[in-house]
């Protein structure tokens, strides 16, 4: 296996945005699809599960991984002009392990529009899909048009179309029935010739609200970062995977008796389509009292209590398990004073 180097017991403390110290049984680097099916023969020759790995931006783990971590170095960007669809509709592909952030403005560069409201959230393109990423009124769904797959098991490679990936809320058939099955390699995305501005979102309409003319789509990127840079700590300054838990959905009658505590006005809730409400998890915790508090070498971002943050990123720390207890302190405390379930958001790797 000439074109694939498999390392062992390979320190994995600088590949995770939360900084935690693992180590992979084995480990290797694919920057091709033939490196991706030489890691997969490698793993099935030896009996080892495998562990995918991008830029490890949602990810907790938790300890060592046993097995062979494969990190997903794909590299590629190609487009094509939809043949009957919308006027100034362009399919583009992306290699599952290019930067998303680094795609979006390449895309604003080229007059590729759509995912300027998805300006700067961290992680690879691939993973991307896995969540559903989503942020300022735009879900990762609405635009994408299939997906490249790999079976880990079989090696075999095919496309599944955006109804197989049964995408809601941060969420996709990739963490549920499909968990630990395939790997994704790229993704098409549908975007446009044309701008569409979408700043409805509330941050986003404060943002332009004294603006005296209509703003383009690299304003609205611009925005966004601006936005997330004056709440969420940068992962290569503080350690952090950005939110840590998702903003839970509730019936209309758990909203009631949260007003009837809280105050009718008080609590703040986005409607959605079914009738049911999303509460931002962040005011929940908030009101808790835990933005800024610390246990140990974690603790809880002074500026987003949403997102949970390593002050250590040294090597033989304990921070994953202080990590995960304090997410616990939180889950529980929330539950006890709204009746609410907090669901974590990264992926925990490893056995807690």
């Amino acid at each position: 296996m000439p074109d694939l180097q498999i390392e062992r017991n390979k320190s994995l403390l600088a590949m995770n945005t939360m900084a935690l110290d693992s180590t992979a049984e084995y480990f290797c680097s694919a920057s091709t699809l033939k490196e991706v099916h030489q890691a997969l023969s490698f793993a099935k020759d030896h009996n080892l599960s495998v562990t995918p790995l991008g830029a490890g931006s949602n990810v907790i783990l938790a300890s060592n991984l046993s097995g062979l971590v494969l990190h997903l170095g794909l590299k590629g960007c190609e487009s094509a002009e939809v043949i009957g669809g919308a006027d100034g509709s362009i399919d583009v592909t992306f290699d599952a392990g290019e930067n998303w952030h680094d795609m979006v403005l390449m895309c604003l560069d080229r007059g590729w529009f759509g995912l300027e409201n998805l300006s700067l959230i961290p992680g690879n393109m691939g993973a991307a899909a896995i969540q559903n990423i989503g942020a300022y009124g735009v879900e990762l769904s609405s635009l994408l048009v299939s997906l490249q797959v790999v079976d880990i098991q079989s090696g075999a490679l095919f496309e599944l179309g955006s109804e197989a990936c049964q995408f809601s809320y941060r969420d996709s058939v990739f963490k549920q029935s499909l968990k630990d099955k395939y790997i994704i390699t790229q993704l098409t995305l549908r975007l446009s010739t044309e701008p569409n501005i979408n700043i409805d979102y509330p941050a986003l309409s404060a943002y332009f609200i004294e603006l005296n003319k209509d703003p383009t789509p690299q304003m609205v990127s611009d925005a966004v970062c601006d936005i997330r840079r004056e709440k969420l700590p940068d992962p290569n300054k503080l350690a952090n995977v950005g939110s840590f838990f998702k903003n839970p959905v509730i019936n209309q009658s758990a909203l009631a008796e949260l007003q009837c505590v809280e105050g009718k006005g008080e609590v703040p809730f986005y409607s959605q389509p079914d009738g049911s409400v999303k509460v931002p998890a962040a005011w929940l915790i908030d009101k808790c009292k835990f933005r800024g508090a610390q246990r140990g070498g974690v603790g809880v971002h002074d500026k987003q209590a949403l997102v949970l943050v390593n002050y250590r990123n040294d090597a033989n720390n304990d921070s994953a398990r202080e990590i995960l207890s304090l997410a616990k302190e939180i889950q529980a405390t929330v539950k006890a004073r709204f009746g609410i379930d907090l669901e974590v958001e990264p992926r925990i790797y490893g056995p807690v």
